[in-house]
């Protein structure tokens, strides 16, 4: 998987874009006609274990963490070319994606950012779980987790998030599972690249990883990286506060769905910062606040 500056590497043509654009370009499909696909909540498709956008044959599982990788770095305009349906889960973090970025190098446009402001609090429920969005001058996560397991049990974590913030705060914060569920897994074929190597896995009394947790809190932090990157699917960065409780990647995009369909309930604004967007990048300090403009369009 790749990271390109804008739809081009070398001589490759390049893809008419909108502005700005964070978006999929998905090669190797049969018959080799390559596939946009907008990193964008209308474009999500049912999935149990990861957040997955589609456009008719072409689709793309796991983006959550390069969504929050980019939300948090702030890049704004930028192309991610893969050639294969799934996103590479590196180390089960996001920390592969910041340091691809680091990499690559950020280039300032002269262009002003437009922002999603929450005015009004928006939620939704689903049996004893709910999430929403609240008004915020800022970038805020705040998340607590309930699990029957012992060794996870309850956790909250509230995040003003910045690119520092999410650098030091979320961004190593790996995704974790159960042995007993991963085995079950292994037995339908599913999940065969999950290791110790790509994710936290929790056995009945222990965690298994021989390296132990990055944060003493790593379980809510991983799921506070989630919901960053799968509300990051809204079509610009969220001013605002979003808020869950016991939620998962299917009740975050229902809350970006029923945020955006309440056209009351936010509106857009900009401010004068430039946009930044992302050199070329192969896989393998404070931010001062900000004055915003009117509304917008």
């Amino acid at each position: 998987m790749d990271v390109w500056r804008d739809g081009s590497r070398g001589n490759r043509r390049r893809y008419a874009i909108a502005w700005p654009c964070r978006a999929f370009l998905r090669t190797g499909i049969e018959g080799g006609c390559d596939r946009e696909v907008p990193a964008d909540y209308r474009f999500v498709r049912p999935t149990d274990l990861c957040t997955t956008v589609a456009d008719g044959e072409a689709s793309i599982a796991t983006i959550e963490h390069i969504m929050a990788a980019l939300r948090g770095a702030e890049i704004d305009n930028v192309v991610v070319e893969i050639d294969g349906g799934e996103v590479p889960v590196m180390d089960g973090s996001a920390d592969a994606f910041l340091r691809a970025f680091d990499q690559a190098g950020v280039k300032s446009l002269a262009a002003s950012r437009r922002y999603i402001r929450i005015e009004r609090a928006v939620r939704v429920e689903v049996g004893n779980s709910y999430a929403e969005f609240r008004p915020f001058n800022g970038a805020r996560v705040e998340v607590e987790i309930d699990f029957a397991n012992s060794l996870i049990g309850r956790q909250a974590i509230v995040v003003d998030v910045t690119p520092d913030t999410f650098r030091s705060d979320l961004s190593r914060a790996r995704t974790f599972g159960f042995l007993a569920d991963v085995e079950a897994l292994w037995a339908r074929g599913l999940c065969l690249g999950a290791s110790l190597d790509n994710a936290i896995v929790v056995g009945d009394d222990r965690v298994i990883n021989p390296e132990g947790l990055r944060y003493s809190d790593e379980f809510v932090r991983h799921k506070a990286l989630d919901a960053f990157g799968d509300i990051a699917l809204a079509g610009a960065p969220i001013l605002g506060s979003y808020r869950s409780y016991r939620g998962g990647h299917r009740l975050n995009v229902m809350a970006v769905e029923a945020l955006m369909s309440e056209t009351d309930a936010w509106s857009y604004v900009e401010a004068p910062a430039p946009r930044r967007e992302s050199g070329y990048a192969p896989l393998s300090a404070g931010v001062a606040a900000v004055a915003f403009g009117p509304e917008v369009s």
